[in-house]
């Protein structure tokens, strides 16, 4: 088990890099100090613009997906893992660990004193290496929304709620016979609910009228 200890502890080192704490430093700005103060990419959008808030928003998913399809991995290299048959034997469950604990180590940096971004843009990489359909679907739903109505949070509520929402569509009307589906169900059920929860200040600017809205134009 050592072998999978090494994966959740390398998985949040990964998530927890604060690319929109480096990128921001880079243009002479402390993003904790602007705007909602969070690191995550959203923030860095609405501060810096398209540019630079589209590329922190890259970075952090990459962060998800690396722990998923990388990292995950070396849990082959554990001959004593592999001799034995645990619940953790399937792949498929050490890849969602590795994503949580990348998204944990997003919302809770060791490196940016236990504090982050709302840990979308890496639950994304992450899923989009785990399931990728439904997040195509999630995807295409937080860019109508953010298109339309130009609240980043509102995008990201709803994507959170698609993804479980498409999956369940999908095995149990469309019978699509889902690898790992009562594996995944409750595991992007439960992923979504933490975005949302991580939202809920977002959730009462909105109900509110005060939530920010993003700009495409550019920053000067």
């Amino acid at each position: 088990m050592l072998a999978l200890a090494a994966i959740l502890v390398l998985s949040y080192l990964i998530g927890s890099i604060p690319f929109g704490i480096i990128v921001s430093k880079s243009r002479g700005i402390d993003i904790k100090a602007h705007g909602s103060g969070n690191t995550g990419g959203t923030n860095v959008f609405r501060t810096l613009g398209p540019k630079f808030g589209l590329s922190v928003i890259a970075l952090d998913a990459i962060k998800g997906a690396i722990a998923v399809l990388f990292v995950s991995q070396l849990y082959y290299l554990d001959p004593v893992t592999l001799n034995n048959q645990t619940p953790f034997q399937d792949i498929t469950i050490i890849r969602i660990m590795a994503g949580i604990f990348a998204i944990i180590g997003h919302i809770w940096s060791v490196f940016a004193s236990f504090k982050g971004g709302k840990g979308i843009a890496t639950a994304l990489g992450m899923m989009l290496s785990i399931t990728t359909v439904d997040m195509l679907v999630a995807l295409g739903i937080f860019i109508i929304v953010v298109g339309i109505f130009k609240y980043v949070s509102l995008g990201s509520i709803m994507a959170a709620i698609a993804v479980p929402s498409t999956l369940f569509i999908r095995e149990n009307i469309f019978h699509a016979e889902v690898q790992g589906y009562g594996t995944l169900l409750p595991f992007v059920a439960g992923v979504s609910i933490l975005l949302i929860y991580t939202h809920r200040s977002n959730i009462k600017r909105l109900i509110s009228g005060s939530e920010s809205k993003i700009s495409f134009g550019k920053k000067k």
